[in-house]
């Protein structure tokens, strides 16, 4: 179930609040590249998967916005499949949204909600229960509902429907 996306979206992963630190994810053919044009340090292009890499995010007249750490996950070994892109940058309001428009502006498309586990689902990373079960960790409200959503994203309701689908075939073979 390989789906092609022609477009790089992007959303911002942490928490629309000061803060330390945030994170912008971009993701798609293309984004290593788009995350490149606005990255004063090592040529992402040419960076081995997985690696974290020091630098300055520039804007177009190559002023400096942000000091930044970008990690840079190759396709197929990524939460969406797809080549990923993540930017840690200072936690401010401003200079977050500043470097998600100069992204935009690069050609990135502001991602619709849940777009990222969409095209993790439809490129077949997780399946179905996997999908939901992130939604139900995101909105867990506690323990309980917590520990549940957990299971289901170590595969837990997945084997538990699987089997009892099983049963149901041994039981109607059988009659």
């Amino acid at each position: 179930m390989n789906n092609s996306f022609d477009d790089v979206i992007i959303g911002i992963s942490t928490a629309l609040a000061e803060g330390a630190i945030s994170i912008i994810r971009l993701s798609g053919k293309g984004c290593i590249e788009i995350a490149n044009k606005s990255f004063k340090g090592k040529n992402l292009t040419k960076v081995n998967s997985h690696t974290i890499n020091y630098g300055f995010i520039v804007d177009n007249n190559k002023e400096i916005i942000d000091e930044v750490l970008v990690s840079v996950f190759k396709a197929p070994k990524t939460y969406t499949t797809e080549d990923v892109v993540e930017i840690n940058c200072h936690g401010g309001l401003f200079v977050t949204n500043k470097i998600y428009e100069l992204l935009v502006v690069n050609g990135a498309r502001p991602a619709n909600p849940g777009e990222f586990t969409k095209r993790a689902f439809l490129n077949g990373r997780i399946d179905l229960t996997k999908a939901e079960a992130v939604m139900d960790v995101i909105s867990a409200e506690n323990n309980a509902a917590l520990s549940i959503a957990s299971k289901g994203l170590l595969g837990f309701i997945k084997r538990t429907v699987d089997d009892l689908r099983q049963r149901l075939i041994d039981v109607i073979s059988v009659i």
